[in-house]
């Protein structure tokens, strides 16, 4: 039995100053030459007295047909331009438009302008001029800044962040709420409100009462070229609350309000019909201001004014601010910044394997439902073999095909693992050299293009989630925790079930078992792949969870439940964690109702809430590979602007986690010939896990630093036992012993 220890250390990010923009390059991704836009004239008026802000409510509008969105052109290339950040190309879902243009009324005052031919077009207030469109340098901003009011006014807008946290709770404001935990910093776009709604953590803003007079705001902080609405319903399991239609106003101080016209009326948006499904409103044209207002006018019959939403803007710059660009942020990576369809996606991974011919490698595992192929990508110095010695890693992405965010982090780590090796980055480098890369990117492609149609903000927050037949996969794998604990609580009768490597039951496998055919690929691919550690990737939340995920206790839905590597989970949780720009940052808001500072973003799975079948469990009891879920972001599905910032917050932690394969000892049981004996037992004093060699006696176990008394035994050869010592440093530290006595 030949022993390594490995060790490694996470190198932490540094906090970012809170108020300035964290920039990784000179030019913004998105502030590359652009077509010259058409003039654009922002109508908002100065102001309309208080004592005439209730005009005559006309009939409501019906909603336009939603219309097919166009697909994004098929990227050709890894390294090009990116876009602009937009609408996404592939927005759709419930939407209604109008097409008139909005006019202004005898209570309206007219803004002052100057001709577009002249240089650029003012919008002026008492207390600022900002050229929003400008034909010279010499008359308005720098040309960055020029350039980006350009990018605004020329391409349609993204989400403001309600969804993703980039508008804090100090910028919504609301006329009343019924209670703390229905203020208007619940009123965010999919935000959960869990099983136990309660005084802090509920599904919606919910005015305090029920009249035309109640409005929620958003405080832009700047001024924004507002577009669009999207809303939905209060997030609830008891309670039927949603907003049937509103009015949209905007304001410079928050004190004086323009209301959204429709001809010489103001103009009522449709709302909600039901609570989850959102619906969009895009402005007849679009409004420049700081403020914007929601005002409900009609609500559900049965329920009350509750809402939740999202705003779409293009923020304007302000010279004079400082502060303007703190919430922005780009990345020196040359990426591939989009979201990707399949054949995208499949396009993409092409081009990756004709950049690195010789360290990469595509193969699929196995077809969905709808018979796509399950793709994934290996990354290695010799792609195709398992070497002795090298530990294989993956990552999977996509078990829910609405959490879309790690599918496009897990294309944008191949492509970036390939640069960085082709220009010789000496980390990366050793990584792929030491390690077997696996990648797999999309396990759920059928859910995934219905969330695909829907778009990043008309999806809600489960269409795609599940198979085409309706399986969450996540939770489609045997249960084995039960046959574990059983075993140890028939204290008296001799054990009957092994504390690793337990055997799948024969249920599971007949074939009208409620299985997954991705299940059931996954399964045989982990079977066939020594992997050591992997992570599968998912979204909703900011926290990495390790097992158990099960409950051991009867009747309870939350209850930790360590396994006897818990201290080894523990430290790979952190690694990615602490790595992150925000999982560990004690000043960020919760996503939705859980607060994980208090394990530094990490969470026992099963303490959080119980999951029977989970891969992470299944993988630790039926396979050598330490498993965790790592939740990548707030937001399932971000919009395609906000992918380079994903890409900064999450990139360091792919990649340390990666590293933490090599950490623990490993090393070849052979036998007296020197032969590799496959299916050893690896087994660590005070561990009640054990681990097996590969089909080569090779094996790897993933360790904390420290002293332990190893010990391998295999049939029909006498047990072997070693001391090991896992340092701290990254390397391996080996101990090579001549074995005797049947080995």
């Amino acid at each position: 039995m030949v022993l390594a220890g490995v060790g490694a250390q996470g190198a932490a990010l540094q906090a970012p100053d809170y108020y300035v923009q964290e920039t990784w390059s000179r030019e913004p991704y998105y502030a590359r030459r652009q077509p010259e836009p058409e003039p654009f004239s922002p109508p908002l008026p100065a102001g309309t007295p208080d004592g005439e802000r209730e005009p005559r409510p006309p009939e409501p509008r019906p909603p336009k047909k939603a219309t097919k969105p166009k697909k994004a052109p098929k990227r050709d290339k890894l390294a090009q331009e990116t876009p602009p950040p937009g609408k996404n190309s592939n927005r759709k879902g419930v939407r209604t438009k109008s097409s008139e243009k909005a006019a202004n009324d005898d209570h309206s005052v007219p803004v002052a302008r100057v001709d577009v031919r002249e240089g650029c077009e003012h919008f002026c207030t008492p207390s600022v001029c900002v050229c929003v469109l400008a034909r010279s340098l010499s008359s308005c901003f720098l040309e960055e800044e020029l350039q980006r009011v350009i990018t605004a006014v020329s391409k349609g807008c993204p989400p403001l962040g309600l969804e993703t946290l980039k508008i804090t709770d100090f910028q919504l404001h609301a006329s009343t709420s019924k209670r703390y935990g229905l203020g208007a910093h619940r009123g965010r776009l999919n935000i959960q409100a869990g099983i136990n709604e309660n005084d802090f953590y509920d599904g919606a803003w919910c005015a305090g009462r029920n009249d035309l007079h109640q409005w929620i705001e958003v405080d832009a902080r700047r001024l924004t070229k507002f577009t669009g609405v999207i809303t939905q319903g209060r997030n609830s399991l008891w309670l039927s609350d949603w907003v049937t239609s509103y009015k949209v106003m905007v304001s410079n101080d928050s004190h004086t309000w323009v209301t959204v016209k429709n001809g010489s009326g103001d103009m009522i948006f449709e709302g909600n019909s039901e609570k989850e499904i959102p619906v969009l409103n895009e402005l007849p044209v679009p409004m420049v201001a700081r403020y914007i207002r929601i005002n409900p006018r009609s609500w559900f019959d049965n329920g009350s004014i509750c809402m939740r939403m999202e705003i779409l803007g293009c923020p304007l710059p302000d010279p004079n601010n400082y502060y303007h660009r703190r919430n922005e942020m780009t990345t020196t990576d040359d990426l591939d910044f989009k979201h990707h369809n399949y054949k995208e996606m499949r396009q993409l991974m092409k081009v990756v394997n004709e950049m690195c011919p010789n360290i990469t490698r595509i193969y699929n595992i196995g077809k969905s439902h709808q018979g796509l192929k399950l793709y994934a990508v290996e990354i290695s110095d010799h792609p195709g073999e398992h070497e002795v010695g090298e530990p294989e890693f993956h990552y999977i992405a996509g078990a829910h095909g609405n959490e879309v965010l790690g599918r496009e982090l897990s294309l944008l780590l191949m492509q970036f693992l390939c640069q960085e090796y082709l220009a010789h980055n000496a980390r990366i480098v050793r990584l792929v050299e030491e390690t077997r890369i696996h990648i797999l990117p999309s396990l759920n492609p059928d859910g995934y293009e219905k969330a695909y149609e829907g778009g990043s903000e008309l999806g809600g927050w489960s269409l795609g989630r599940w198979t085409h037949d309706g399986i969450d996969i996540n939770n489609n794998f045997p249960d084995l925790n039960t046959l574990l604990w059983e075993a140890e609580d028939r204290k008296n009768i001799a054990r009957k079930v092994p504390n690793h490597y337990i055997a799948i039951p024969e249920w599971f496998l007949s074939e009208n078992a409620t299985v997954a055919v991705e299940t059931r690929a996954v399964i045989a691919w982990m079977e066939k792949i020594p992997f050591v550690l992997g992570g599968n990737l998912q979204g909703g939340e900011l926290v990495v969870a390790y097992p158990y995920d099960m409950v051991r206790s009867l009747w309870k839905t939350q209850e930790p439940s360590p396994t006897p590597d818990d201290h080894v989970f523990r430290w790979l949780a952190y690694s990615y964690a602490s790595t992150h720009r925000l999982m560990t940052d004690a000043r960020r808001r919760v996503c939705h109702t859980e607060d994980f500072q208090k394990e530094d973003g990490t969470v026992n799975g099963a303490s959080w809430h119980t999951v029977a079948g989970s891969l992470n469990d299944f993988s630790y009891l039926h396979t050598n590979c330490f498993e965790l879920s790592i939740y990548v972001g707030c937001d399932k599905y971000p919009h395609e602007s906000e992918l380079p910032e994903e890409w900064e917050n999450n990139r360091e932690s792919l990649i340390v986690f990666m590293e933490q394969v090599h950490r623990g000892i490993k090393g070849v049981v052979r036998d007296f010939h020197g032969k590799g004996i496959p299916n050893a037992i690896i087994s660590v004093e005070g561990v009640n896990h054990d681990i097996r060699t590969a089909s080569d006696g090779d094996y790897w176990r993933l360790l904390n630093p420290g002293e332990y008394v190893v010990t391998a035994k295999a049939e029909g050869f006498t047990s072997s036992t070693e001391n090991c010592m896992v340092g701290y440093d990254m390397g391996a530290t080996r101990l090579d012993r001549s074995t005797e006595k049947g080995w």
